[in-house]
């Protein structure tokens, strides 16, 4: 990533550790020499201090002196030489005193300015910076005079500082150079331990916003970034519920208003096929009230046929207004279903006894097939009320032969019972149609013998009451309409 926090942390910390590598070699260029160099003349001071008050003692030739005293010359690096008033040597700490004796003496007394640097004067000693011409090297000396008035002459080299300062640089470089790169090794996989569970968050975050919660984070431990982890999770599960939770209010919300559009839909349609139905008989009686108030025909077989027609109009409105009614209970669910056990047989007889006359005007012959007693579970009322739509359309459509033909099958959980009649076949695109309410496959021969359309609704809304089945088939010369009922009580 371009932004990355490594690559950010990273720089920032290769910045620190290159800033403080340049910055103490930096330092070793302009100060450590200057230090070195006051660090040897506190040095010499201490060691000219340390011989005084031994000299003002009287200790200067005592053996722990001397041994603390040539102790202190090795550690530091420092010839020294002690001399009397007489002249004659006192202390050295090196073997060849003549030689070193006249070494003082040129750098002490003859000695070229230019080469001297006085680093401090005081009136018992002074100590200088110089150069011995003939070794070329630096040098810090301190002569002068202890309390006892003997002279005391110290030196050291310098020299070699400059020499240590370069060493010390390009060791400083390497491991410099090194640091860095060992650093920015350990940043790099310090920080990864750190970005890669925010890379990971940040994947989980993304997954999220595209309604993903399958992704949860793996805590593996109980810092902050573990515990933001933890967060996002419950965030994921409340956030995956809630959004569940709002999918099913949705998904009922349009159920609902489907439904309410369904049902303003059949509102609309029960209306207008209401209004169709009742408008013809409406205005037969109306018609035929006039008539009679006005006395178009005043004999009397007018005035009885008259209202012959008014009181059957009135009875075919009479039907309706109960069919619908019976209907509405049906689908609402507000009308009572009672299940008992009876004589299937008994309720077809019943049945087809009653629409004797019918069958008679119509010249239909029905017959029957079924064994005797056949015993099933259902609303007996509302069987009959099946049978007879049944048998009733039967004996209005029939054609040809004019034979109606009812027959019972019994089976191991149900009893299925068939209706066949003689006819023409009905459209295969309107048997799915013949169930709902107020459709009729032929208009006119349905207003010929008073149907409405609402019979088979009534048949498959009592059909539904019972969570039974029914249906309608075509033969070669006719039509089978079936229904089954329950055999057993469970």
């Amino acid at each position: 990533m371009k932004h990355s926090i490594t690559g950010k942390i990273t720089a920032i910390m290769i910045s620190i550790v290159a800033g403080t590598v340049l910055l103490c070699w930096f330092i070793n260029n302009t100060l450590l020499e200057s230090y070195y160099v006051e660090h040897k003349q506190r040095t010499l001071l201490d060691t000219f201090e340390m011989v005084d008050h031994a000299s003002e003692d009287g200790k200067t030739d005592r053996e722990g002196f001397l041994i603390r005293l040539e102790k202190q010359c090795t550690n530091s690096n420092i010839t020294m030489m002690i001399i009397r008033s007489d002249r004659t040597l006192m202390y050295s700490n090196v073997g060849d005193n003549e030689e070193l004796l006249l070494q003082f003496l040129n750098l002490v007394f003859y000695k070229d300015n230019e080469d001297i640097q006085v680093l401090k004067n005081t009136s018992q000693y002074m100590v200088e910076k110089t150069t011995d011409s003939r070794l070329d090297s630096d040098y810090l000396v301190l002569w002068g005079n202890l309390q006892n008035g003997n002279m005391i002459l110290m030196r050291t080299a310098v020299e070699s500082i400059k020499e240590s300062v370069g060493i010390a640089n390009r060791f400083l470089a390497y491991v410099g150079v090194a640091a860095v790169v060992l650093c920015a090794v350990i940043i790099c996989m310090v920080t990864r331990k750190i970005t890669n569970p925010i890379l990971q968050l940040a994947d989980i975050s993304r997954r999220m916003t595209n309604l993903d919660f399958d992704a949860k984070y793996q805590s593996r431990g109980q810092n902050e970034v573990d515990l933001l982890g933890e967060h996002m999770n419950q965030m994921s599960e409340t956030l995956e519920k809630t959004i569940s939770e709002l999918k099913s209010a949705n998904n009922e919300l349009k159920i609902d208003i489907e439904r309410k559009t369904e049902i303003d839909e059949m509102r609309k349609e029960f209306i207008s096929n209401v209004s169709h139905e009742l408008k013809t008989p409406i205005a037969l009686v109306q018609g035929y009230a006039e008539g009679l108030k006005e006395c178009i025909n005043d004999d009397a077989a007018s005035r009885e046929f008259y209202c012959e027609v008014i009181m059957d109009e009135a009875d075919k409105m009479n039907k309706l207004v109960k069919n619908l009614l019976t209907l509405n209970q049906l689908e609402s669910g507000s009308e009572q279903v009672v299940f008992e056990r009876f004589d299937l047989m008994e309720v077809i007889y019943g049945v087809v006894n009653a629409t004797a006359i019918l069958r008679e005007q119509s010249g239909t012959t029905l017959d029957i097939q079924g064994q005797d007693c056949t015993y099933v579970w259902a609303d007996e009322f509302k069987t009959e009320q099946v049978l007879m739509n049944y048998i009733s359309n039967a004996i209005h459509y029939a054609a040809g032969e004019k034979k109606i033909q009812v027959t019972v099958i019994p089976g191991a959980d149900a009893v299925r019972v068939e209706v066949f009649n003689t006819g023409t076949p009905i459209p295969e695109e309107e048997l799915s149609h013949i169930w709902e309410k107020f459709y009729k496959v032929d208009k006119a021969r349905t207003r010929e013998y008073g149907g409405n359309g609402i019979g088979l609704s009534i048949v498959k809304a009592i059909m539904d009451s019972f969570h039974r089945e029914c249906g309608v088939s075509n033969k070669e010369n006719g039509v089978t309409f079936w229904f089954e009922l329950d055999s057993k009580s469970q």
